[in-house]
């Protein structure tokens, strides 16, 4: 059986067998098709918002019914066989968005995920 990779951007829909029903997750985590572990980094998307650091907005991607939220605190490592359909992906500017509020999450920016987003919109 082929190995299944992901990359960046794609999104799926997973049961997390939370409140039965089903949540996007977009994939954070790098390709790497050498990965000594089946698995990929995601994090949840939801319609609700605390309007937070750890959200960032993504209005509504035609995939999705509603304006929605990547909340980078609720990332999980999720197992390829869990991932069965790519439903939809994210533009490269709210990959980028969703990556800034990452490193701000971990520390490696040292400001606000809001300012990155603002200076992307600049561009």
């Amino acid at each position: 059986m082929p190995c299944m990779t992901t990359e960046p951007r794609q999104v799926y829909l997973l049961d997390l067998g939370m409140a039965a029903k089903t949540r996007p997750m977009v994939v954070v985590s790098q390709r790497d098709d050498a990965a000594p572990r089946a698995l990929a980094v995601c994090a949840p998307i939801t319609t609700s918002t605390r309007e937070s650091e750890y959200e960032v907005s993504i209005g509504k991607p035609k995939f999705l019914h509603e304006a929605s939220y990547v909340k980078v605190q609720g990332l999980q490592a999720i197992q390829h066989h869990e991932l069965k359909r790519v439903s939809g992906r994210l533009p490269d500017r709210d990959l980028q968005a969703v990556m800034g509020a990452i490193k701000w999450l971990f520390d490696c920016l040292g400001s606000s995920p809001r300012l990155l987003r603002e200076s992307i919109s600049n561009l």
